[in-house]
């Protein structure tokens, strides 16, 4: 079933997530303050904000209900920009959360949604991928961070046999798996967005090794 309507996203996400009345209000609250803030800098396309629900918040979620790592481990966002999809996914679950994101105007923001909502569970880096500190990842996301082979080579170092690889390609997602060397292509599947009839999300699991880049 896709999504189409503000009032079947919001009913979407109360059944499969069962949000507490105060992970409802942070929710609340955080759609507030992105809006707020995207009049003072680009965050979405105001196109979108009479279908926040739609195109940003359940389009996060669905991420959290593909997720089927075991456990409590770290969860990196790539290119978080406005914390699509890890503010919402950290404020539905108690996963701890990184958030990496360059720009200093947009980690601001996310620190200051991090400080007024309470998510102690969640951590800003504002630096370049390249200059994160390596970790162990259990989840790894990435929204619209950069192409496919490019993003996962950059994080290949965080992944681990356990990984699990949640990456939304919109319509290009199958186009961009056929271009991967074929270890990469055989690690991952397409999932259907609930969001989006045409748009796509790419599902794998497992650790990108260094012999396998750049080979076909």
């Amino acid at each position: 079933m896709i999504l189409d309507n503000e009032e079947g996203a919001r009913a979407w996400i109360g059944d499969s997530f069962a949000p507490t009345p105060d992970q409802w209000a942070k929710l609340e609250r955080f759609v507030d303050m992105l809006v707020a803030e995207n009049e003072r800098q680009n965050l979405i396309a105001a196109s979108t904000i009479p279908t926040i629900w739609v195109r940003h918040i359940a389009d996060s979620a669905q991420l959290l209900s593909l997720d089927m790592s075991a456990g409590e481990g770290l969860w990196i966002d790539l290119g978080s920009g406005p914390g699509l999809p890890g503010l919402v996914v950290a404020i539905l679950s108690a996963r701890p959360m990184l958030l990496v994101e360059s720009r200093k105007r947009r980690c601001d923001f996310l620190r200051a949604v991090v400080g007024e909502l309470h998510l102690k569970h969640l951590e800003v880096a504002e630096a370049p991928l390249e200059r994160v500190a390596t970790r162990p990842a259990l989840t790894i996301s990435a929204r619209a961070f950069a192409p496919l082979d490019k993003l996962l080579d950059l994080s290949a170092r965080f992944s681990t046999e356990s990984t699990q690889w949640l990456l939304p390609k919109g319509r290009n997602a199958v186009k961009e798996l056929a271009l991967l060397p074929q270890p990469w292509q055989r690690m991952f599947h397409v999932e259907q967005s609930r969001t989006d009839a045409e748009s796509q999300i790419l599902v794998g699991r497992g650790k990108i090794a260094a012999k396998q880049r750049g080979k076909r």
